[in-house]
C-alpha cells in the first residue's frame, strides 16, 4: 500500500487565522463542545471550506497478524503500570511506573527504587510519565521527567534533576516547563491525554516535549495555550531564538508545530528528521512529519469521527493543515517508537517499531523513500504495549501496559 509524502500547505496562516478556522468548524458542529473558544463569533460554512485535494490511503487498522513471532521472547521484569524506559551508558535502564515510581534495573532484573521521585497525580492516563537522559549524561548526570503534577493543578511538567546512582536518588530536582502559560489555568488541569514525550534532537541542542490536548480538543488550534503542541527547547528549558514563534513570548514562544491531540510517539529517523505519531479519535491514529510553524489540524480536520459519530471535516478538504504521511482506520492505539540502529536485525534498520495497544501488537513501519512510511508488520504480543527501545547490543526492548506489565527483550530466533 503506497502511501504519499506529507504535502506543503498552500499557505503559512496567522495565528488569528488558524483560530478563525477553528471556529468555523465549531459553528459547522465539527466536535464536542461546539461553541466559541476564545469568545469570538464563529465563521460561516463557506469561509472554513477551502477547496478539496485527494486523500492519502489509510493503512488498515485491521490488518491481520504476521504469522508467528521472528524474535525470541525474554521476560525480565514486571512493574505495576509501567510507562517508559532509558538505557544508561552503563547497559542497566531507567523504568517509570505511571503511579509515580522510578527504578534502575539491570538486564538480569535486578530493581532498585530511586528516591526523590516528584508526586503524581495518578488516574487514567495521568501520572509519572516519560524519562529521558541529558546529552551531556556522562558530564552532567542528568535526567528528564515529565508527570502531570500532584494537587489541584494537575498540570504536565518536565522537570530535570541530577540522578546519584550511587544513593539512587535524584537531586536538585527543578521544573523548567509546566502547562499554566502566564497563569492561565486554561492551559493545564485535568483531563487525560497529557503527551509528555521528550526527544532530544541528534546534535543534543534542543529538547522537544509533545503536550496533548488534555481531552478539551479546542485549546490545540489555540495560539495562546500549550496544549496540542510540540515545543522546542534548549536542554535548561529557554526559548531558542529560532522558534517560528520565539518573538510572541509565554509558551507560544515554545511552540514548533500545532494541532495535535495526543501524541505518544516522538523520534528522530537517521536522516535528521522528526516523527510524530498520535492518536485519533473514532479512528485516525496519524503518523507525522514534525515540520516547524507547521499546523496538523486537530481538531477541525481527522481522519476519524467523534466518539458520538459525529463526522469530523476530512483533512483533504483544508490545504492549510498538513496531511499525515501514514494513518490508521481503524485505530491501534499506538505508543512509544523508535527508529532502529542496530545490528542484532540489520534487516530493519531504519525501521520505526511503535508499541500498538489495541491490538496488543508491535508494529513495524518502513521508509523506502519514494512512497513515505508504511505498516509491513504487526506482531501480535498478547499484551498493551507500552514503549519500546533498542539495547546497546541491538536487541528490542518492550514494556507491557498493565498492573503486572514485564520488560521484554527481543532477539533474533523464534
Amino acid at each position: 500500500m503506497n502511501i504519499p509524502l506529507l504535502r506543503q500547505p498552500r499557505h503559512a496562516l496567522r495565528p488569528a487565522r488558524l483560530a478563525a478556522l477553528a471556529l468555523g468548524a465549531l459553528a459547522l458542529g465539527a466536535f464536542p463542545g461546539a461553541g466559541t473558544p476564545w469568545g469570538g463569533t464563529p465563521l460561516l460554512a463557506a469561509e472554513a471550506a477551502p477547496a478539496s485535494r485527494a486523500a492519502p490511503p489509510p493503512n488498515d487498522g485491521n490488518r491481520p497478524y504476521d504469522q508467528g513471532l521472528p524474535f525470541a521472547v525474554q521476560p525480565v521484569a514486571t512493574f505495576n503500570v509501567p510507562w517508559a524506559m532509558t538505557f544508561l551508558p552503563d547497559g542497566r535502564m531507567l523504568v517509570t511506573e505511571k503511579p509515580g515510581h522510578l527504578y534502575v534495573v539491570t538486564t538480569q532484573g535486578k530493581k532498585q527504587e530511586i528516591k526523590g521521585v516528584p508526586a503524581v497525580t495518578y488516574s487514567g492516563q495521568n501520572g509519572l510519565l516519560d524519562v529521558a537522559l541529558s546529552p551531556k549524561w556522562k558530564e552532567d548526570g542528568i535526567i528528564y521527567l515529565t508527570y502531570v503534577e500532584a494537587g489541584d493543578g494537575a498540570n504536565l511538567a518536565l522537570a530535570r534533576a541530577r540522578l546519584d546512582l550511587d544513593g539512587s536518588t535524584l537531586r536538585d530536582l527543578r521544573v523548567i516547563w509546566r502547562a499554566t502559560p502566564n497563569g492561565d489555568k486554561r492551559g493545564g488541569g485535568s483531563g487525560g491525554q497529557p503527551g509528555g514525550i521528550i526527544a532530544f534532537s541528534p546534535d543534543g541542542r534542543y529538547l522537544f516535549l509533545t503536550s496533548g490536548d488534555r481531552m478539551r480538543p479546542r485549546t490545540a488550534q489555540d495560539p495562546t495555550l500549550p496544549l496540542g503542541k510540540v515545543l522546542r527547547m534548549f536542554p535548561d528549558g529557554r526559548v531558542p531564538p529560532d522558534n517560528p514563534w520565539a518573538k510572541d513570548g509565554g509558551d507560544r514562544a515554545l511552540m514548533w508545530t500545532t494541532g495535535h491531540r495526543n501524541p505518544y510517539g516522538l523520534a528522530f529517523a537517521s536522516d535528521g528528521r522528526l516523527w510524530l505519531h498520535e492518536m485519533g479519535p473514532k479512528g485516525g491514529d496519524e503518523l507525522n512529519l514534525e515540520e516547524p510553524g507547521k499546523n496538523y489540524g486537530w481538531p477541525v480536520v481527522s481522519y476519524g469521527d467523534n466518539y458520538s459519530g459525529t463526522p469530523i471535516p476530512r483533512p483533504s478538504t483544508h490545504p492549510e493543515f498538513q496531511e499525515p504521511a501514514l494513518y490508521w482506520n481503524p485505530v491501534i492505539a499506538p505508543a512509544g517508537m523508535i527508529f532502529y540502529k542496530g545490528d542484532m536485525f540489520p534487516q530493519w534498520r531504519g525501521s520505526a517499531f511503535i508499541g500498538a495497544l489495541l491490538p496488543q501488537a508491535l508494529v513495524r513501519v518502513s521508509f523506502d523513500g519514494k512512497n513515505g512510511p508504511r505498516e509491513v508488520n504487526r506482531w501480535n504480543m498478547g499484551a498493551r504495549i507500552r514503549d519500546v527501545t533498542e539495547g546497546p547490543d541491538g536487541a528490542l526492548w518492550l514494556l507491557e501496559d498493565s498492573s503486572e506489565g514485564r520488560l521484554l527483550r527481543l532477539t533474533p530466533g523464534h
